[in-house]
């Protein structure tokens, strides 16, 4: 199962060496960032992210992207779908197209897509994110918070990541009683 393979692979991400040296140099300054920093530093990951090295993939990631944004959810997943079939190495097209799965209601496929792109990035907490609110939606609070902790340990003022493990660890505190 999917969930049994993936939770293992995110509390081991933190490990992991990143793609190129200027993304470990962004990873460990955002380790220790304070919130307004590491909101720069994240922009400056997405960015390295959304680089696949060919002006033709770039070009089918900036679709799919401005199809989801628009609400055209079937056109995202084609354009995604392409990048993926020619780029497949490129994690960043899987977490997209994990995404507009996720928003789709296709969390199968969304999980696939992601274990695709945290086999490619394991350091990469959207996709972490992504998992963990499955997760949630799912029923599978522990997890869940495990993910999320796995989300902070990367990057500890991701957004809503404190929240939703304060949240979690109640309401799981709470079930026990």
């Amino acid at each position: 199962m999917i969930v049994a393979a993936l939770v293992p692979m995110i509390l081991c991400a933190g490990m992991a060496f990143g793609q190129t040296a200027k993304l470990d140099d962004l990873f460990n300054k955002l380790k220790a960032a304070d919130p307004q920093a590491a909101e720069r530093i994240e922009q400056e990951i997405w960015i390295e992210w959304s680089k696949s090295g060919s002006a033709a993939m770039d070009l089918l990631l900036e679709r799919g992207r401005r199809a989801m944004s628009a609400g055209q959810l079937d056109l995202a997943v084609e354009h995604f779908t392409a990048l993926v079939d020619h780029a497949p190495d490129f994690a960043e097209g899987w977490n997209a197209r994990a995404t507009v799965l996720y928003q789709m209601g296709q969390f199968g496929p969304s999980m696939a897509d992601i274990a695709q792109t945290l086999q490619l990035n394991p350091r990469h907490f959207g996709a972490m994110s992504g998992f963990a609110m499955i997760l949630e939606d799912l029923g599978r609070p522990e997890q869940a918070l495990e993910v999320h902790q796995a989300v902070k340990a990367i990057h500890p003022n991701a957004a809503g990541v404190s929240e939703a493990i304060d949240r979690l660890t109640a309401d799981l505190q709470g079930s026990s009683l």
